[in-house]
């Protein structure tokens, strides 16, 4: 059966206020509700495929802004208000903090304790996929010589035509976006180039903003030349065909999008079954055909192995929720985003 838009409630100036917007797939009399951040067109053909084989449920989808769901799962956690039958995010961080309040209920099978210990956390969080964060750009507008294939180059490419690409860099807003934040986090961690990329955005008065469908959009449209730190399926799944996709050669990171079962839900076991549909193989072969699972691949991505940084599930990235981390690091960065353009 497909699924049918009820409500979009997009609301960005106010992005905790609700959800996105709500779908409904399959017709069967228990009603399974998912809350996710995944966009309802890549995550469809997974659901489908699910309800066809599981005629008893049907699946009510609520997409949300990361953000937004996190308060939203904490407060139906703390209050039993509402609460969902599974949630699916890709601010891993956050999902791991839900857990670490005891928000997660326990779940074991075959398929759960096949995955990589770096994809599952107290048998409370699995991780289902694995994505890149990208750089993405507008093939007929970004010449073939100029394009960067790491993010020293996109330095370079800032410095050295600074008239052209000013106000046309996007990447998110990490204050709005939990997933942008996780990525800006991770490359405050990772790489040298850190600095220098703040002073390099600053300087070329890039766009910080939300979300990953609408900045692909916008790279299409030629409103932005470069968005940084998209995610790779996002991109991939993009309809217009002149976005181009680049990981970077300096380092690439991967994310696997984390479900979790809440202790309270009204279905788990209708919730496990799901989850183990998704980790079975006819599931991950729609997974992987709607771009949640990349190629590793040489052949087919370029990347270097040792390219290739996962982020893993595990308690470190709590200190990316820290209140003290959180407030300097949002700080730095607002400092290079309001500030004017360097001349």
């Amino acid at each position: 059966m497909k699924p049918i838009i009820t409500a979009a409630l997009i609301a960005l100036s106010a992005p905790l206020a609700a959800q996105e917007a709500t779908t409904s797939f399959g017709s069967g009399p228990t009603v399974l509700t998912l809350r996710s951040t995944t966009d309802i067109a890549i995550i469809a053909p997974v659901l489908e495929a699910f309800t066809e084989d599981n005629a008893d449920l049907s699946v009510h989808y609520e997409q949300w802004g990361s953000n937004a769901l996190y308060e939203a799962s904490k407060e139906a956690c703390l209050t039993d208000n509402s609460p969902a039958d599974a949630v699916f995010s890709s601010a891993v961080h956050q999902m791991l903090d839900l857990v670490n309040m005891a928000c997660a209920a326990r779940y074991v099978s075959d398929l759960t304790t096949a995955l990589p210990p770096s994809r599952r956390w107290r048998d409370e969080l699995w991780g289902l996929t694995e994505e890149p964060a990208v750089m993405a750009y507008n093939t007929d507008l970004v010449d073939a010589d100029e394009v960067p294939h790491s993010r020293f180059e996109l330095l370079d490419l800032m410095r050295q035509n600074p008239t052209k690409y000013r106000g046309h860099i996007a990447t998110y807003d990490i204050e709005a976006s939990g997933l942008g934040y996780l990525y800006a986090f991770n490359d405050s961690l990772e790489a040298t180039t850190f600095g220098a990329l703040l002073e390099g955005f600053a300087r070329a008065d890039a766009v910080a903003t939300c979300c990953s469908a609408e900045i692909i959009d916008d790279v299409a449209s030629g409103r932005f030349l470069i968005a940084y730190n998209v995610l790779g399926s996002y991109v991939q799944n993009a309809t217009a065909t002149n976005v181009g996709v680049i990981l970077p050669e300096d380092y690439t990171l991967f994310l696997s999008r984390a479900y979790m079962i809440p202790a309270n839900a009204s279905h788990p076991s209708e919730a496990a079954r799901l989850l183990d549909f998704i980790l079975s193989p006819k599931g991950q072969r729609i997974v992987q055909q709607m771009g949640l699972v990349f190629p590793d691949d040489r052949s087919e991505t370029g990347l270097l192995p040792s390219a290739r940084r996962f982020i893993p599930l595990r308690p470190p990235l709590l200190v990316a929720l820290d209140r003290h981390a959180t407030e300097r690091f949002i700080a730095q960065w607002r400092d290079a985003f309001a500030a004017p353009p360097i001349p």
